[in-house]
């Protein structure tokens, strides 16, 4: 027996591909924000949801919270209606597909925390039409979308891939990458069941106009997110390990990886660094390795890799340490201006940053600390806030030392070059600073 002509796949499939689909996503943070817009400019009409009536007001008047999403570009969406912003998730009915993008943070004791997750979910449930598509991009544990996201849209008594349609698609966005963005990233898709999966592909084919690699059920696509970032965890992990053995045999660890990325096959370049952050490499192995454990399977690997990155910020000390005990100067009496506090260069997202770290470590072993990042304003660190400064001559000739923590592009190393006293770069900023006493991770 045929498909219908008026059944629920036929009648959405035919609005995603006129474009007359109205497109919600839940959570305009750094994955749903550039979501959003990227649909908007493939002429779909999209509702923007956040429960952060701050961010739903920016939005509204044109200002963007994300450094690489410019004004302009909000202004223009909103202006032409393309987009709402809303906090009022009774909207959800007006949605024919409907994208979460809600943060998934760890618990306490590195638990997978997806409240949001489920809080989304209850939300569509209680608003939910026939003819709907429903896609979580958060990253998350394999099981997720069958076993938490499922049982709560079956309470509206709709049959999942014949009144409405659930599928999961990992978020790919690498925050500043100007290469790479959800236009030009191909997206692997899940769907729970064959009709899921197909209208699905078809909406990202037209919403986003990019390639689909499509697999055989939500877990695989959930399994393969975690597998992409705790790869990445790993081998960073690794190259952190290396520099550490490295300065012990004093060898230069910058040039041992440029060596070895001389060979055309078999070897992926990574670099050591004062730690990880960001919304992905700190947390998506402990879903992984939590999920693991539920199963019975120790993930010792990925454990002993969050261990060592884990440790970093607290090397990172010591070695700024010593050198200042080298120029007979005690970390508790020196002044240190710290570059940095993003946890990758040229964005405003400090979330994990191992630069906290660093610096609440500095800050208790009583340094005095001025803080240079041209991305950020302020910051806190256990309820106290801190500001940032600019980067002055004055201020690096009075400093003991320069701690290089994130490589902005737009700051003055040839000033820091000239004029500091000592520097630390754990990011192999600039390869061709002359100062006698500069020190690389």
């Amino acid at each position: 027996m045929g498909i219908r002509i008026d059944s629920p796949i036929v009648a959405l499939t035919k609005k995603i591909y006129t474009k007359k689909a109205v497109i919600g996503v839940i959570g305009l943070g750094y994955v749903g924000l550039p979501l959003a817009l990227e649909i908007t400019s493939k002429d779909f009409q999209v509702i923007g949801f956040d429960k952060d009536h701050g961010k739903i007001d920016k939005l509204k008047a044109g200002h963007s919270y994300i450094a690489d999403i410019s004004n302009a570009i909000i202004h223009k969406a909103v202006t032409e209606e393309k987009f709402e912003p809303a906090n009022d998730f009774s909207k959800l009915a007006h949605a024919d597909v409907i994208i979460i993008c809600v943060p998934t943070p760890t618990t306490a004791d590195g638990a997978p925390n997806i409240s949001y997750i489920e809080e989304a979910a209850i939300a569509i449930q209680q608003n939910i039409s026939t003819n709907t598509l429903i896609i979580l991009e958060s990253t998350t544990y394999p099981g997720t979308t069958e076993q938490i996201v499922q049982p709560i849209l079956e309470k509206s008594n709709f049959v999942i891939g014949q009144d409405i349609f659930l599928a999961y698609s990992p978020e790919r966005v690498d925050p500043g990458n100007v290469s790479f963005s959800v236009s030009n990233t191909p997206k692997v898709v899940g769907g729970i069941t064959e009709a899921c999966l197909e209208v699905s592909k078809l909406f990202y084919e037209t919403a986003l106009n990019t390639n689909v690699f499509t697999v055989t059920s939500p877990k695989i696509a959930e399994m393969e997110k975690l597998l992409e970032n705790t790869f990445r965890q790993i081998n960073i992990a690794l190259v952190n390990e290396l520099s550490r053995i490295c300065h012990k045999m004093d060898i230069d660890v910058w040039e041992v990886i440029e060596a070895a990325s001389t060979k055309p096959y078999g070897f992926m370049p990574f670099t050591p660094g004062p730690g990880v952050g960001g919304h992905c490499i700190p947390v998506d192995p402990k879903y992984l390795s939590w999920a693991s454990q539920q199963h019975g399977i120790p993930a010792t690997l990925i454990e002993a890799a969050d261990r060592i990155n884990d440790s970093m910020p607290s090397f990172v000390v010591d070695r700024l340490n010593r050198y200042l005990v080298a120029q007979n100067k005690k970390l508790d009496e020196a002044e240190i201006v710290v570059i940095g506090v993003a946890y990758k260069p040229n964005i405003n997202d400090f979330r994990e940053s191992p630069a906290l770290q660093v610096i609440d470590e500095l800050k208790r072993a009583q340094c005095e600390l001025k803080i240079v990042d041209p991305f950020i304003e302020s910051f806190t660190i256990k309820e106290e806030v801190f500001n940032t400064v600019l980067l002055t001559e004055t201020l690096v000739q009075k400093a003991d030392a320069v701690l290089i923590l994130t490589n902005h592009k737009n700051i003055d190393y040839a000033l820091i070059d000239q004029q500091a006293a000592l520097i630390f770069d754990t990011r192999n900023t600039h390869f061709l600073f002359k100062n006698e006493k500069y020190y690389k991770l």
